[in-house]
């Protein structure tokens, strides 16, 4: 055998050796830049071991040149050595803890809250009108005994904790100016609000406001039309 095959097979023969026990099926490095030293030992044993082969004054020589292979094979692996994906000579981030999520530079990826959209608000008017039973007298403010009866029935569905806010919304007919009629609605939304206040509905969760004859719902040219349009409205919020 020449000298030069001699020279070259046992390097040849090393590299392959390391290159295939460092690099793993998936490209990741167990034995790497950060374990070179240990790499520089095998590569010592297994060089000299070769040497031998060819004879026992190639042993000394192969050793050496197996530690010198076998520690730059290592050093030029590239491990993973906190499993992140990201190669430890690109990871700036090297102990990041196991199934973290982490950018190309290794190192974790900011954590934003998770925006929550809210629920809508589940809205519910209740209407009630002269239609049914006379809430005022003509022209007046003060609720009649029928309408406080109505108001006594619905305060168990009105005091639920479900209910966040409630605005009461007087309503008048035609008859009468706009102005008259907008200062009585704002009147009868103030009478129905006051009388829910003293059946014991929360201050805090009580509006009221008039509208006057701005929004009819029915003809205001028949009798049966305005009596629909004389009305108060619980707009009621949970």
């Amino acid at each position: 055998m020449s000298v030069l095959t001699r020279t070259v097979l046992p390097v040849v023969l090393l590299g392959s050796l390391l290159t295939g026990c460092a690099t793993h099926s998936d490209g990741t490095a167990p034995l790497n830049q950060r374990t070179w030293p240990i790499c520089s030992v095998i590569g010592g044993l297994a060089g000299g071991g070769l040497g031998a082969l060819q004879s026992s004054a190639w042993a000394a020589g192969g050793a050496a040149l197996g530690i010198l292979t076998g520690g730059l094979i290592c050093y030029a692996q590239d491990g993973d050595e906190d499993d992140d994906g990201v190669f430890d000579r690109r990871d700036r981030c090297p102990d990041t803890p196991a199934n973290t999520p982490v950018e190309h530079h290794g190192c974790p990826l900011p954590q934003y809250p998770v925006s929550v959209t809210p629920e809508p608000v589940q809205s519910e008017v209740i209407t009630l009108s002269d239609a049914d039973d006379v809430l005022f007298a003509f022209n007046q403010s003060e609720l009649t005994p029928a309408a406080q009866s109505k108001l006594d029935s619905l305060m168990p569905k009105l005091q639920s904790a479900e209910v966040v806010s409630i605005k009461v919304i007087g309503h008048t007919d035609s008859v009468g100016s706009d102005t008259y009629n907008q200062a009585l609605s704002e009147r009868r939304a103030s009478s129905v609000a006051a009388y829910l206040l003293s059946q014991g509905l929360t201050p805090n969760k009580l509006t009221s406001e008039g509208k006057g004859q701005s929004q009819p719902v029915a003809d205001n040219e028949t009798e049966e039309g305005r009596a629909k349009n004389r009305r108060v409205e619980l707009h009621v919020n949970r």
